[in-house]
């Protein structure tokens, strides 16, 4: 499993690269694409999905009889990488250079004597319009070097990275080399007169390893659980609820954009879903009172180095199965009764659960459930892996975890929840 985890993320370099690499999947198990600007004609028993901004996903899949509620996996497409600016080539000292921009919080330091490669996608200028293509590289076209110890006696001392300094990619040795419009040009199969526009990314190429009970892999912040929930969905059994696979662009930079959970995107959706033939009420308030959101995000496993850094009573491992996140000021959106109903759900999968909050003088970052929750309002859970490393170049977890997560995933997808009182649910799984 973790062998075709890494072929997933070696597909997808960029959050348009992910987004298609699902699209094919889905297509392969017969799902139907659907139109953002039709009337959807929405059949039983069929699956269906839309995209937007091709950087961001819903899919879902109507039961055979009237619908109740929604059971919703949400994670996110994008993980931190640069980003090449308009005009990116910087000539001087006889070298190349790409003008770029972090995107997302990375750890700098791990992007160093790194070979990087290219993708993103190029607006090309055809007889019917403009049309967006998915470029990649795929061989590394760049690297950031360090400076030598020899000329940076310090660099060992705390050093400081100045991202327009320091992390400024390093594109040909020599001014003559081939134009970087030539290589967009090869890469889109699109003359260089055609190409209007385009949004490239500088990214990690390497191989994703399995060794002593660990993985390691560029960007399983979040492909990882991006691709257990896609498993889980495509291997649930039917149930009276609909299952909806969100994954969505931009959490990295704060999920404010028209594909970001931030959006009407997933409001939209459901809206649209609830007036649809196939469910119980065509009030879509009704039908999100039965309705669970699990916000599928990785996790910071106890550092073998630095345990100090997480709280004792609440630190995860890696192996150690489903972590469930917890935060008082709601950057985690996880309550006593949506961690029930996960811990019942880990049960029923037969999978290990633990519990994670962040070391109380320690801010920790949000992620997409209390932001999507501003526009749905569902009974909600933030879950993930552990993992060590997180928004580094190369990312560690453990080897067993992504199984669980699918275990969970399609447990979850089986199920459906019943509102018997505000705050007091029934869950009915089709084991």
């Amino acid at each position: 499993m973790n062998n075709k985890l890494f072929e997933f993320i070696e597909k997808s370099p960029t959050a348009f690269h992910a987004v298609n690499n699902i699209k094919d999947i889905l297509f392969s198990e017969g799902y139907e694409e659907l139109s953002k600007g039709k009337v959807w004609e929405l059949k039983p028993n069929k699956g269906y999905f839309v995209t937007r901004n091709k950087s961001s996903l819903i899919a879902f899949r109507l039961p055979l009889g009237k619908a109740k509620g929604f059971m919703i996996g949400s994670s996110h497409s994008d993980s931190p990488c640069f980003k090449l600016k308009d005009n990116p080539v910087i000539k001087d000292n006889g070298y190349l250079r790409f003008s770029a921009e972090r995107y997302g919080g990375m750890i700098n330091s791990t992007w160093m004597d790194r070979p990087l490669a290219l993708a993103g996608r190029v607006v090309v200028l055809t007889d019917n319009g403009i049309e967006t293509r998915l470029v990649d590289s795929v061989d590394p076209v760049a690297i950031i070097p360090n400076v030598a110890i020899h000329l940076n006696r310090n660099a060992n001392e705390n050093t400081t990275l100045n991202p327009a300094v320091d992390l400024v990619p390093l594109y040909f040795a020599s001014e003559s080399e081939i134009s970087f419009a030539e290589l967009i040009s090869k890469l889109s199969n699109a003359s260089k007169e055609s190409i209007l526009s385009s949004d490239l990314y500088l990214y990690n190429p390497q191989k994703g390893v399995c060794w002593n009970d660990m993985i390691s892999a560029p960007r399983l912040d979040d492909l990882q659980c991006v691709y257990s929930s896609l498993v889980g969905f495509l291997e649930a059994k039917l149930q009276s609820s609909i299952p909806i696979l969100a994954v969505f662009d931009n959490e990295e930079v704060g999920s404010s954009t028209k594909q970001g959970a931030d959006s009407d995107f997933l409001y939209t959706v459901l809206n649209k879903i609830a007036y649809s033939d196939c469910c119980d009420s065509s009030v879509l308030s009704d039908l999100l009172s039965g309705s669970f959101m699990l916000s599928c995000d990785n996790g910071h496993a106890v550092h073998p180095n630095h345990p100090e850094l997480t709280d004792k009573n609440n630190a995860v491992k890696l192996n150690g199965g489903v972590v469930i996140k917890f935060n008082s000021n709601q950057k985690y959106c996880t309550d006593a009764v949506s961690a029930s109903l996960v811990k019942l759900l880990c049960k029923y999968a037969h999978i290990p659960c633990q519990e994670y909050s962040n070391r109380s003088d320690i801010p920790g970052g949000s992620t997409l459930g209390n932001i999507a929750n501003t526009h749905i309002s569902v009974v909600t859970a933030d879950i993930g892996l552990a993992q060590l490393a997180m928004h580094s170049a190369f990312e560690t977890a453990g080897a067993r975890d992504t199984q669980h997560m699918i275990d969970l995933m399609k447990t979850f997808y089986s199920s459906s929840l019943t509102l018997l009182n505000d705050g007091e649910y029934h869950i009915n799984i089709n084991e």
